[in-house]
């Protein structure tokens, strides 16, 4: 399947008139469909199945690369499996796109991807340590987004607590950072950590909370 026809495709389940709403809500400038989430969750589902892996990065990569929304939306969903095997090319190709970053909703989506490379890998999380270090806003974030899972993990092991002790440095370095994304990336975070640990989730709050914006902090607290 080529992009074009994956794009065809896609533009078949496009509404009347949401293509406009699309581009006044996200306020980035580039091209919409108006294709609702759940039609491009059915579309991508239907990809999953019928490709082999090498095809579907293939085709992640080059709707990727037309910036149309929906586009990079299905581009991300192509590569949101629990189980990709072999998953280097998936996991290499995500970490291209986290600096391309621009919008939450399509970081989102990709981290979503993400987070299941990860899973299935922990060493790659050194890759993501270096992206707290970054200038760009958006890879910054992207490190708290990729890392949610370890905040909602009900039986973690010995190696899972320490990843989750690792992300928690990183949202501390991120307490004094006044982005509003990052913020909000901040007490989502924590807020998630909190229904699964408790005591890390207010032991964070006790030593960082008051760097926080007030909504982060409140966001942060909010099952507490």
């Amino acid at each position: 399947m080529t992009a074009d026809e994956a794009l065809a495709e896609i533009a078949r389940h496009a509404e009347p008139g949401r293509a406009e709403g699309m581009r006044a809500y996200h306020k980035i400038d580039r091209p919409y469909l108006g294709v609702p989430n759940p039609a491009l969750n059915d579309i991508t589902r239907g990809w999953r199945q019928a490709l082999p892996v090498d095809e579907r990065v293939a085709l992640a990569r080059d709707l990727w690369l037309t910036d149309v929304f929906e586009a990079r939306l299905a581009a991300a969903k192509l590569l949101t499996q629990a189980r990709i095997r072999p998953d280097d090319a998936a996991w290499r190709l995500i970490c291209d796109w986290v600096p391309q970053f621009d919008s939450w909703a399509i970081a989102d989506h990709a981290c979503m991807a993400g987070q299941r490379r990860l899973t299935a890998d922990p060493s790659r999380l050194e890759t993501v340590a270096h992206w707290t270090e970054s200038p760009h806003m958006w890879t910054r974030r992207a490190a708290l987004v990729i890392t949610l899972p370890w905040a909602k993990m009900n039986f973690p092991s010995e190696q899972d607590l320490a990843i989750r002790d690792r992300v928690l440095g990183w949202a501390a370095s991120y307490a004094e950072d006044r982005d509003w994304f990052i913020q909000k990336a901040v007490g989502w975070w924590i807020r998630d950590l909190s229904k699964h640990d408790r005591a890390r989730a207010e032991g964070f709050l006790e030593a960082h909370g008051a760097r926080l914006k007030p909504f982060a902090r409140r966001e942060a607290g909010k099952y507490l």
